[in-house]
């Protein structure tokens, strides 16, 4: 497997299960086992997966000296996720609340509290990286200086810029120009997804670029080789709630990418890794092991 450099968020995440979008007011509900606090976010979600998947991963992120950042260190310990690069550096620790209905869809709301004023110690980054076969660096602030440093040693860059719709968008543009490897949603785009792309390339010139198309899969594209083209989704379980599977397609592409270099049979995999997750109520839950992987891969596989 591969060794991998990840630094973005982690947050205490809670879930709330609703009957659907919009939401009718009403002033008390009992969504009985629908309302969950676990820890997620970007970053811990990409370190869980590829750890899961069998790679070796060094995690940089920032938590508070609160009660949600003891929750945080608890969890990383039972699950084993390494955390030595996670600092105690914020008095408080980001959080989300996510709604989400019966059909899968979700509303994100992010509370980043102070963390976009808080530097990375570069330094520690720097001795960190040592050895890693890519640098995954979230779009988060204090991922950003780890952009030129990451390029200076020839380390691979990807990164996900989630919900984008500009070109110049002037808080990602510093993370499309430095990516090797690019990935975002459609959800926002301002045209068709197979010109964004094209218009990607040109702008930043940049080899990989993967749009997730939700329930209609992906679209994949390929500077070198002059390839643009979707691939669909597959159903593999029942889907419980979509948040994460942008996470998990991101890291199932890389992991498979950084030991194959295909980035075709890479991304069919994602797809079926993310395929899988959301059958799961977090977006830190429900990610394959590589043997269960490539047991699913092979069987939903014409």
């Amino acid at each position: 497997m591969s060794s991998f450099f990840v630094s973005g968020l982690i947050n205490i995440e809670t879930t709330v299960q609703v009957e659907g979008f919009p939401i009718a007011y009403t002033p008390v509900r009992y969504p009985f086992f629908g309302v969950r606090s676990t820890v997620a976010g970007v970053g811990y979600n990409l370190t869980k997966a590829l750890t899961t998947l069998g790679n070796t991963v060094c995690f940089a992120s920032l938590i508070g000296r609160d009660a949600p950042g003891a929750l945080v260190q608890q969890q990383l310990d039972a699950e084993g996720l390494p955390a030595a690069h996670v600092l105690v550096q914020l008095d408080s620790t980001p959080q989300s609340a996510i709604l989400y209905d019966p059909s899968g869809q979700r509303m994100i709301n992010t509370d980043l509290k102070d963390i976009q004023e808080q530097p990375y110690p570069l330094a520690l980054f720097e001795r960190a990286i040592d050895g890693c076969a890519m640098a995954v660096l979230c779009n988060i602030n204090f991922s950003r200086p780890m952009l030129a440093q990451a390029r200076a040693r020839r380390i691979p860059i990807a990164t996900d810029v989630h919900t984008i719709s500009d070109l110049d968008d002037a808080y990602n543009r510093d993370f499309m120009a430095a990516a090797d490897i690019l990935f975002m949603s459609h959800e926002r785009l301002p045209c068709a997804p197979e010109i964004w792309v094209q218009q990607l390339q040109a702008r930043y010139g940049t080899p990989i670029i993967v749009v997730g198309l939700g329930a209609a899969g992906a679209l994949l594209g390929v500077r070198a080789h002059g390839f643009l083209e979707r691939f669909p989704a597959v159903q593999i379980r029942p889907v419980v709630n979509t948040i994460g599977a942008g996470d998990a397609l991101f890291a199932a592409f890389i992991d498979d990418y950084a030991r194959s270099h295909n980035p075709y049979e890479a991304l069919r995999r994602a797809i079926t890794f993310a395929a899988y997750k959301i059958g799961a109520v977090g977006a830190a839950e429900g990610f394959l092991d590589a043997p269960a992987l490539d047991a699913l891969y092979t069987r939903s596989t014409p």
